[in-house]
C-alpha cells in the first residue's frame, strides 16, 4: 500500500519510509501507548534502549561504543537522555542520604580543601559532566593514531560518563540503607574509587584496541588519559586555591 510518510513526505511503500526511516504506520499518542510502548519500550528492553546499553557498557564498554561511533546505533539509548536520566534519578535520592561524600574526608582534608575541590567534593556528579571535554581532549591526543576526530571523542566520553554516573548512583542507594560513616568512606574509597579508575583503562583499552595499537600501548595510552585528567584537576585545584588567596 502507498501513501505518503508523514514526516518527510515522499512516497513510502513498505512499513518504513526508504528515505528517513520513521515507521508508515503512525498513531496518535495515549497514555496507554505511551506507558505500554514508548517507556517500556525505550527504557526496559534487553534488546535495545536504557538497559541494553547499561548492560553493553558494563559488559563490553568500549567494543560496544565503538560499533556505536561507527554507525550501529539503533539498539542504543542515546548518551544524552541516559546521563539526564541517571543525573534525575540521583537528585530524587539525594534527599534520603544521610551522608554527603564531604562527611567522608578525613578531617585533616577538609581543612585543607579550597573553593574548587569542597565544589568537586559536594556535587561531585556534576564534575563527572563537566569533565567530559576535558577526558575528550586528552583521549583525543593520547590515542591520535585512531584518527578520530574531538566530536567522537566527546561522543565515546560521554557514554563512559554515563557508566561512572551508574556506579556513583549504585553507592548512592547503598548508602540511603546503611549509614555506617567508616564503612561507606572504606567503600567509596576503596572500592568505588578505585573501580572507576579500573573500569576507565578497560573502557579505553577495548574502544582503542581496534585501532593499531599494542596491549602494552592500549594499557600505557589508557591509563595517561585518566593520569592527564587527574593532573589537570590538581592543578587546577592549586592555582584556583592560590588565586582565592590573593583575592583576599
Amino acid at each position: 500500500m502507498e501513501h505518503n510518510c508523514l514526516n518527510c513526505h515522499l512516497q513510502a511503500i513498505d512499513n518504513y519510509c526508504h528515505n528517513c526511516g520513521q515507521k508508515s504506520s503512525v498513531h496518535r499518542y495515549s497514555i496507554k501507548h505511551f506507558l505500554a510502548h514508548d517507556f517500556v519500550h525505550g527504557v526496559w528492553h534487553v534488546d535495545k534502549g536504557m538497559l541494553f546499553t547499561l548492560k553493553e557498557l558494563f559488559t563490553r564498554p568500549g567494543h560496544s561504543i565503538r560499533e556505536f561511533i561507527q554507525g550501529k546505533r539503533a539498539n542504543y539509548f542515546s548518551f544524552v537522555t541516559l546521563i539526564l536520566l541517571i543525573l534525575t534519578a540521583s537528585s530524587l535520592l539525594e534527599p534520603y542520604v544521610h551522608l554527603k561524600l564531604a562527611d567522608l574526608m578525613p578531617e585533616f582534608n577538609k581543612s585543607a580543601m579550597n573553593s574548587f575541590e569542597r565544589f568537586a567534593t559536594k556535587y561531585p556528579k556534576v564534575l563527572v559532566v563537566v569533565t567530559i571535554p576535558i577526558n575528550s581532549l586528552f583521549s583525543f591526543l593520547w590515542f591520535r593514531k585512531a584518527k578520530l576526530n574531538y566530536s567522537e571523542n566527546l561522543v565515546l566520553n560521554s557514554y563512559k560518563a554515563a557508566a561512572e554516573l551508574t556506579i556513583a548512583l549504585v553507592f548512592t542507594i547503598f548508602a540511603i540503607f546503611y549509614t555506617q560513616t567508616k564503612t561507606l568512606a572504606f567503600l567509596y574509597f576503596s572500592i568505588v574509587t578505585p573501580s572507576l579508575y579500573i573500569y576507565g583503562i578497560w573502557f579505553y583499552f577495548q574502544f582503542y584496541s581496534a585501532y593499531g595499537y599494542s596491549k602494552k600501548a592500549l594499557v600505557f595510552r589508557s591509563i595517561l588519559v585518566i593520569l592527564s585528567y587527574s593532573i589537570f584537576q590538581a592543578v587546577l585545584g592549586a592555582v584556583w586555591g592560590m588565586t582565592q588567596k590573593l583575592m583576599h
